[in-house]
């Protein structure tokens, strides 16, 4: 069974350990959820709209926040995954990416959407792991679909489908 490190940081108030130990493991079964054998780092920062707007800007030149970025750091196909030629020597470890996610955004689509906070930040947290392992939802077709499916899938083994 792998060992995933999934680093969280924030850099806004309300970040508990109980929100940090649930981010964790939604990212660890997604990452379950997709096969990944080896263990693999990803580093999560819970920010809020400005800080997000702030990292939307000098990474992507978006003007805008929005409820979740991600920074793969392999160019993956959806189902492949990491090898271990792509661990860090020094630590054992794949170094998947990076999510930086909106705390203000996920409460405000929680509540547009009439269910928990939780269940958005998973929602978020599975949609960006995802991201890292290949997945997009450029097109309006069969990538998309895929994606969404696969999202669902996770979000219903962790108890919190729709």
């Amino acid at each position: 069974m792998p060992k995933h490190e999934i680093i969280i940081s924030a850099d806004i108030p309300g970040v508990d350990e109980n929100l940090c130990s649930f981010l964790r493991g939604t990212v660890r079964a997604a990452l379950d959820a997709e096969g990944v054998e080896l263990s693999c780092e990803v580093n999560v920062l819970v920010t809020g709209d400005d800080g997000i707007h702030r990292v939307n800007l000098d990474m992507r030149g978006v003007d805008a926040p929005t409820d979740v970025l991600s920074f793969p750091m392999f160019e993956l196909a959806p189902g492949d995954k990491p090898g271990e030629e792509d661990a860090d020597p020094a630590t054992g470890l794949v170094p998947l990416g990076d999510m930086c996610i909106s705390l203000e955004r996920a409460r405000a689509q929680a509540e547009e959407y009439g269910h928990s906070v939780e269940r958005e930040l998973a929602y978020l947290a599975v949609h960006s792991a995802l991201h890292l392992l290949g997945y997009d939802h450029l097109d309006e077709g069969p990538m998309k679909a895929r994606m969404r499916a696969r999202e669902e899938a996770i979000m219903e083994q962790l108890g919190l489908e729709r």
